[in-house]
Order: C-alpha cells, then structure tokens, then sequence
C-alpha cells in the first residue's frame, strides 16, 4: 500500500518507520515546509493519507481528501466543531474518513474500563471524579482529544455529571486538569475519591509508537472502504 504522509514531525516519522516495517511505501510526506507542493496529482499517488499536523490546518487537509476520494485517517484534534459539515461531505462524496482521539490500542482500552467504572459509580455517589492529563509542553489542545474523550465517557454514564470543565469542579462540571511538562507522550488518569479512600484509573505512554503503530493500522483498515469510521468500528 502507498501512504501519504500529512504532517511530518516527530510522529509523521515515526508513522513513517512503522509503515516501512509493515511492507508500505510511503509515497510522499508533506510538511510545513513543502506544503506548496501538495496539489491533487500528487494526492491521489496515495492508497491512503494519514493527517497529523495542526488544528488550524487539520480542515483544510481533510477537505482536500474528501474532494479528491482519498481515504484520509486523522489524528489531529481539536477541529471537531467542524465535524458535522465533514461528516456532510464525506457521505455526500462517497469518499472515506477515519478519525480518532487517540489510536492507542491501550488508551481505546482505557476508556472500555472508563465507562464501566462510571456505571458502578452511580451506585456509589460518595465518590466524586475527576480527570488529570499530562502531556508535552508542544500539544497545543487543551484538554486534549483524550482527555476531552475520556470525560465524555463518564458523562454518558453517571448521572451526577452533565459537562466537562477545564480546572472547575463546581456544580456538575466534570473537572479536567490538564498539564504540560518536558517531553511527556501521554498521561491519564481518572481519579474517584471519598472520605475514605480513592481509585484511580491510570494510562500512561512510554513514547509516540503505540499511537503511530495505530495510525498504520487505521490506515491499513480504512483502504477501500467508504464512510466515517473510528477505533471503535476497527476494534470490533
């Protein structure tokens, strides 16, 4: 397969290596500095497009690939306000989309325990949660598509809470407390505490491989189909 390679810092390439070991040919990669030469002749040299740049230029680049019909697997977040009219036209061009918060195998786990925490939790309204999120000082989201994912996750299954909320705890505000420190790839944690005790639900990423290593494999998944798709239709 021949992959296009949108982004190319330190996880394009490490993308880049992963593919090349897996058997693919990489069959160009785009950066900030020859973005110029991205045009739709060169597009369509690729099976498959993998995104990882910016928010401010994730919509545009996902755009071009639906216009062109080439399946394009995202992981750039936070330009999911844009989401509905992508959706839109992605169904609309028959073309195919493959986007996720994270394509960690271990965080897609993460999040199965996530949920099903929240639901026993409700029966124990003593415990009151919140989200801590570590990640390096260059992430520019904050909270982060995995943070913001792993709250939606206890919303929709404990009743005491009906929103996320950066560093607010008040009211029913799931509070999300998002740091950046040094060269950090990617730290949860869920967090219940009562008077008496706390558990704590824990993910932590040792480097970028795990999320590379999932972007391939979307991208591998995604080749020939049609439709918006996400970890979770690739898991099952």
């Amino acid at each position: 397969m021949k992959i296009g390679l949108l982004g190319y810092g330190k996880m394009g390439k490490t993308i880049e290596a992963i593919a090349i070991e897996r058997g693919h040919n990489i069959a160009w990669k785009i950066s900030k500095s020859n973005r110029a030469e991205l045009n739709a002749d060169l597009l369509i040299e690729a099976d498959v497009v993998i995104e990882f740049t910016r928010p401010e230029f994730a919509v545009e680049n996902i755009n071009f690939c639906i216009d062109n019909k080439v399946p394009v697997v995202v992981g750039t977040t936070g330009w999911y306000s844009e989401f509905e009219e992508i959706k839109s036209k992605t169904l609309h061009n028959k073309a195919a989309l493959f986007y996720a918060t994270n394509f960690s195998v271990g965080v897609n786990l993460f999040w199965k325990l996530n949920k099903q925490l929240a639901q026993l939790m409700n029966a124990n309204p003593q415990y009151k949660a919140k989200i801590e999120e570590v990640h390096h000082i260059h992430k520019l989201d904050e909270p982060s598509g995995t943070g913001i994912t792993t709250a939606e996750g206890i919303i929709e299954n404990h009743e005491a809470y009906a929103k996320w909320k950066l560093n607010d705890a008040s009211e029913t505000n799931l509070p999300i407390y998002s740091y950046r420190e040094g060269e950090v790839p990617g730290t949860h944690r869920v967090i219940w505490t009562s008077e008496e005790d706390k558990i704590m639900l824990e993910h932590e990423a040792f480097g970028r491989k795990g999320f590379a290593s999932g972007a391939v494999l979307a991208a591998e998944w995604l080749n020939g189909k049609e439709g918006i798709f996400t970890m979770t239709d690739m898991l099952a």
